[in-house]
């Protein structure tokens, strides 16, 4: 196990991070729902550090060798949270087609199902490159989204692009624990 690179106290701004984003979510909706139907600078705003944070505590933990079975829970449960509750507001506001709804949702049920079964038997997958992108390109076309006018069609192809990223990155997973269950 490689030593901690930093002190104690700063060792714990990942996880901070990460209840930070957490904390953005009830925010976040009230600046949706204020917004309604039209685009919302604020909302897009507090969406976006979201997605910044999403990307430094998991940077920090690794770099810093601060990886804690808390952030391994929490960090993908606060991001998929976040892009759910815009995807499902951005779909209620007619912003966003039914469809992408139900392959985010889909794609998150996999994956809590995936854990259920992987967790008490100790098997701890890898987060692919693949899937951090997917993320990232989710963060960012829903962000777009967000601050947007209804007739801009450019952030819909990338949230389509990042949903098939996430999409794939999830039969990888799915693959590798497969894998992993049949040893």
């Amino acid at each position: 196990m490689a030593t901690r690179a930093v002190p104690a106290p700063l060792a714990q701004l990942p996880n901070a991070l990460t209840l930070a984003r957490l904390v953005l979510i009830p925010v976040f909706v009230a600046l949706m729902v204020k917004a309604g139907d039209a685009h919302s600078w604020p909302a897009g705003v507090v969406f976006g550090v979201a997605g910044v944070t999403d990307q430094v505590d998991g940077f920090l933990a690794r770099a810093w060798h601060v990886e804690s079975r808390f952030g391994k829970i929490a960090d993908p449960l606060a991001d998929r949270l976040m892009i759910d509750a815009a995807v499902v507001l951005l779909v209620v506001y007619g912003r966003l087609p039914w469809a992408g709804l139900a392959v985010v949702a889909a794609r998150d049920l996999l994956l809590f199902i995936g854990w259920r079964v992987l967790a008490p038997r100790g098997v701890d997958l890898e987060v692919n490159m693949l899937g951090k992108a997917a993320t990232w390109l989710l963060y960012a076309s829903v962000a777009f989204r967000i601050v947007t006018h209804d007739a801009t069609t450019w952030p819909l192809w990338l949230f389509w692009i990042g949903l098939g990223g996430a999409v794939a990155a999830a039969m990888l997973y799915v693959r590798d624990a497969w894998k992993v269950l049949r040893t």
